[in-house]
């Protein structure tokens, strides 16, 4: 994290468990998961709905992570700054990408209930069987990764974009 030398911030907590370590074929299966469940989907659309995801779980390592991989690959800031109020400004993305982060909310915040009909038909509306598959897929693989990460108290601030590229 780049820091004013004058400014007094928070200490930086430290990780409860290194995790990757600890289990690498865990962390390796992730991988290759997260590789197969990101193949044609539109890479913008999986950028978002991760970092919807990180926003909607808390997860500082993911929002760290993806913010900077979108922002590397040319999203704009201030389309990653609405993405937590994307209700109120829809007019920032396409239908497209309102029906993947509707259903990333559905998805992600499963103590609401179930996935409603309205929202799963929206997106069904918007990718083909494939992609919907892919993206269902994706936002399933950001929230366990926000689980291990939130969990394991993962240290934001020091990834670079494409670091684990």
């Amino acid at each position: 994290m780049t820091t004013n030398e004058n400014t007094n911030y928070a200490p930086e907590h430290t990780p409860r468990l290194q995790w990757a370590k600890a289990a690498p074929e865990v962390y390796k299966a992730m991988i290759k998961l997260n590789a197969a469940a990101e193949q044609g989907l539109d890479p913008t659309i999986a950028e978002l709905v991760k970092i919807r995801a990180s926003q909607l779980n808390h997860c500082a390592l993911c929002l760290d992570m993806h913010t900077k991989d979108a922002l590397a690959a040319g999203e704009s800031v201030e389309r990653i700054i609405q993405l937590s109020a994307w209700e109120e400004s829809a007019h920032f993305y396409t239908a497209k990408e309102l029906a993947a982060l509707e259903l990333t909310e559905a998805i992600t915040v499963l103590t609401d209930g179930f996935v409603p009909d309205d929202v799963y038909e929206k997106a069904a509306k918007q990718f083909d069987e494939a992609e919907l598959a892919h993206l269902i897929a994706t936002i399933t693989v950001i929230n366990a990764w926000n689980r291990f990460g939130v969990t394991t108290r993962g240290v934001p601030g020091h990834y670079t974009a494409g670091m684990y590229k």
